[in-house]
């Protein structure tokens, strides 16, 4: 079992190595990439080290546990710690992180200024790894606020196109004011229940708080996390700032960042006012699968590859919504379970466009070559690998996450049996629209008598980068159960209360 040093280990060594990049002179600017390298390669061995030590058969419990005094007069501590819930998302931000930072050692878009944007890049760390390692309400919203920085500036700088600055200020305004709702809800919610601790709250089940109140904490909290995840109508900001993003910051996002909301509402939202939960859980369902449809038609009649991926993202957040929506085990599994494979397979076609990019010079599905199959055939197997994983093929990771949402929202814990049935039916329609637009784009890119012209196939760098999430992807996809062992025991834990208060 890992040591009560290695979580803020995690966090302190990038934070440090970050502070001196952005500090430092312009000589930095040789070795920065090599300390990305090194400072997430590091991270990610402390994250491999946690999953090879770590009890499964205790994955309910806390493990590495870290306090330290922080605000004493608010009886508020620096408080860390890992379960079966929040492992498989630290990994992934570890893999990420370090697979970004090795794409960035042989390709850093324009401007360069390789010391500030792998500092960015590392504070950006930092606040990913924080908000799943947090284990109170303050240190949970310090975190999740720490993104927003790093992000703009990735965005509003090192972007493409003319609407970069626009998509930046756009991300930031609507998580901005996510973020004010849901400090209140956090307050409110504090103060309600006396304790910010996660594991006092899940404790108390709301039993402090009346129905109404329980509703309103749902609301503020709820609705600041849906800004996140990103859930439909909340979802305009997601297009732009993926289309304008380079490459390793929409990795981020994509893989990262969206998966923030949706953890939060498991972990904060579902124990503490289970009640309130109980009574917006068929709204959010509805919600949920309309992001499903809007998400797969809207990526139908997308002309870009990024603004494709970015509105399919849509629609498989709202698979990971309905899941959590069900308050039942397998539902919400089938979520947390879709968290990592969406962050895998996004990961991964995001790299995999941002390949295109450096080889055509644009992402227009009317501009790029065709007959890649013919000229680049182990990048064009890769977008194809990771499109069929998206939409669900089984075998891959992509299916399970879906499949047991919809299985979930078969015998929900809401009374609403007949409205969540119909969702199920129409989500599943969505799984078809899904495979219709990326079956579109695998013909016109893939095949086609304009053929691209002689470009490298895929490089060192690029091989280094995705074939691990390519691995994993095939591995969930085979052995769902590595990932479902670890969430289960948590996931039945903080769901108790939720259903309880619906009996």
């Amino acid at each position: 079992m890992a040591g009560s040093w290695v979580l803020p280990t995690m966090l302190a060594l990038p934070l440090a190595a970050s502070v001196l990049l952005l500090v430092a002179g312009r000589g930095a600017d040789r070795w920065a990439r090599g300390i990305g390298v090194a400072v997430t390669g590091v991270d990610l061995a402390l994250g491999v080290r946690l999953a090879l030590g770590f009890d499964a058969g205790n994955a309910g419990e806390l493990h590495a546990r870290f306090t330290a005094p922080w605000v004493p007069q608010l009886d508020i501590t620096l408080s860390l710690g890992v379960d079966g819930l929040s492992l498989p998302l630290v990994v992934l931000t570890a893999l990420l992180s370090f697979l970004c930072a090795i794409y960035t050692v042989n390709h850093l878009p324009d401007p360069g200024r390789p010391r500030a944007f792998v500092g960015l890049l590392l504070f950006l760390q930092v606040g990913m790894l924080g908000t799943f390692l947090a284990q109170n309400l303050l240190l949970f919203f310090v975190f999740f606020e720490f993104v927003l920085i790093p992000m703009w500036f990735l965005i509003a700088v090192w972007g493409s196109g003319d609407r970069r600055r626009p998509a930046a200020n756009v991300f930031i305004l609507y998580t901005l004011t996510g973020s004010v709702l849901m400090l209140i809800g956090f307050l409110v919610l504090w103060w309600q229940a006396g304790t910010s601790d996660f594991s006092a709250l899940a404790a108390g089940g709301g039993a402090s708080m009346s129905s109404s109140t329980q509703l309103l904490v749902v609301l503020l909290v709820g609705g600041g996390l849906a800004v996140k995840v990103p859930m439909w109508p909340l979802h305009t900001w997601l297009p732009d700032a993926h289309t304008a993003a380079p490459t390793v910051a929409s990795v981020l996002l994509a893989g990262v960042l969206l998966k923030m909301g949706t953890y939060g509402l498991v972990r904060i939202m579902l124990p503490s006012v289970p009640q309130g939960t109980h009574d917006v859980a068929p709204y959010l369902a509805a919600l949920a699968v309309v992001g499903v449809v809007y998400g797969a038609l809207a990526s139908f009649g997308q002309r870009d590859l990024k603004r494709l991926i970015a509105f399919s993202s849509v629609g498989h957040m709202g698979f990971v919504l309905l899941g959590i929506a069900t308050l039942v085990p397998i539902g919400v599994n089938g979520a947390m379970f879709g968290n990592v494979a969406h962050g895998l397979i996004t990961g991964l076609l995001f790299f995999v466009v941002g390949g295109l990019r450096l080889r055509f010079g644009t992402t227009s599905l009317t501009e790029l070559p065709r007959a890649l199959y013919a000229r680049t055939p182990r990048l064009a197997f890769l977008l194809a690998f990771a499109a069929m994983a998206s939409l669900g093929l089984p075998g891959l990771a992509g299916f399970w996450g879906e499949f047991l949402s919809l299985v979930g929202a078969y015998l929900p814990a809401s009374s609403e049996l007949t409205l969540f049935r119909i969702l199920l039916v129409v989500a599943a329609l969505g799984t078809v629209f899904a495979a219709a637009y990326f079956l579109r784009v695998l013909r016109r890119v893939g095949q086609g008598d304009r053929p691209a012209p002689r470009v490298a196939d895929l490089a060192g760098y690029e091989a280094a980068s995705w074939l691990p999430l390519a691995a994993l992807v095939l591995l969930f996809g085979l052995a769902p159960a590595l990932l479902l062992d670890l969430t289960a025991p948590v996931v039945n834990h903080l769901l108790a209360a939720a259903v309880g208060a619906g009996r």
